[in-house]
């Protein structure tokens, strides 16, 4: 890859990264990150597979924003990893997905690093914000 594509894809998902950091996620950039996080931190965890595509953009960010905002119930960590960004924070963390299918973007809430829901591509495109907050929403009812 040109380090000139390299270049305009950070600058390009910049804002795609800091719609989550603003709202209190902790972005995990490389494997080691994520092994460090996962291994050394106890608690339930809301991870964010983040990804350039539409409905990433236009219901999984907005939809897990504001069920963290407006729920009650919290996880202790929130994170996220950037699906085809960086690549070896994503495959690092999808191991903790046991028995899962890779999907971008896609959620999960684990707990003590077992995962106790999971939100596919599929539960996320095509389907109403509410729907898709609601359904972040009670799982961190049921789990938090």
């Amino acid at each position: 890859m040109s380090n000139a594509y390299e270049e305009y894809m950070r600058q390009m998902v910049m804002p795609m990264r800091q719609e989550l950091t603003n709202a209190g996620f902790a972005e995990l950039t490389t494997a080691e990150d994520v092994e460090k996080f996962m291994e050394n931190l106890s608690g339930t965890k809301l991870v964010v597979v983040n990804s350039v595509c539409g409905c990433a953009a236009g219901l999984a960010r907005p939809a897990v924003t504001q069920a963290v905002l407006n729920s009650e119930k919290k996880p202790d960590h929130l994170v996220t990893v950037f699906a085809g960004q960086d690549k070896e924070a994503t495959a690092k963390m999808r191991e903790y997905f046991e028995g899962i299918e890779p999907s971008s973007p896609s959620m999960a809430l684990l707990k003590d690093n077992k995962v106790v829901h999971f939100i596919p591509r599929h539960d996320i495109e095509g389907m109403p914000m509410e729907t898709v907050m609601q359904n972040i929403l009670e799982a961190l009812e049921a789990h938090c």
